[in-house]
């Protein structure tokens, strides 16, 4: 029994140390600028989002706390739209197939025509990320494109942290030089 505790644990140990061995982005790293594609096909680029303030969220529809926090997320998206802020929320949709990322984009997108929703078809973007398996995961970017901060699933809790946390990026100066698209 005593062995069989041992080589559970050694097996843990090694899982781990590969999990932290994944690419982590953190605060003052740039991410990669390939977002997946759109249900159109259309790239979605962070280069072309260059002078507005991110927050990007893999997720899926089979994830439980991902649909706890799409209505945040989405309810950030039109407040910033309604007042003319240059925000943009991306979901990256994480690991499902073409039909199910189409039917769940277009569900997204009902509810906020002005949320982003792009496909990450085999998880490669979220690895680059950090993600690995682990969603949601929300990467907020500065608006020179940087890593401001980055969130590993979700509770309520979060909330007033993630509001805050957005308020102060989108009171930071735009970039000289740069237009907001």
């Amino acid at each position: 029994m005593r062995r069989i505790a041992i080589a559970l644990f050694g097996l843990l140990f090694a899982c781990c140390a590969q999990a932290q061995a994944q690419a982590q982005v953190a605060p003052g790293d740039i991410p990669p600028d390939d977002l997946g594609v759109t249900v159109d096909g259309q790239g979605v680029s962070l280069t072309a989002l260059n002078g507005k303030v991110v927050v990007i969220s893999f997720l899926a529809s089979w994830c439980d706390y991902c649909t706890k926090e799409l209505p945040v997320l989405t309810n950030l998206q039109n407040a910033a739209a309604a007042r003319g802020l240059q925000l943009q929320v991306i979901a990256v949709d994480y690991r499902e197939d073409r039909d199910t990322f189409e039917r769940y984009a277009r569900q997204l997108q009902a509810r906020d025509p002005s949320l982003l929703v792009s496909w990450d078809r085999d998880g490669s973007i979220s690895r680059q990320l950090g993600a690995g398996h682990r969603i949601p995961i929300m990467v907020m970017l500065h608006r020179n494109g940087s890593v401001a901060y980055v969130h590993v699933g979700y509770g309520e809790s979060m909330l007033n942290t993630l509001v805050a946390e957005v308020n102060d990026l989108l009171r930071e100066p735009a970039q000289p030089g740069v237009a907001a698209n």
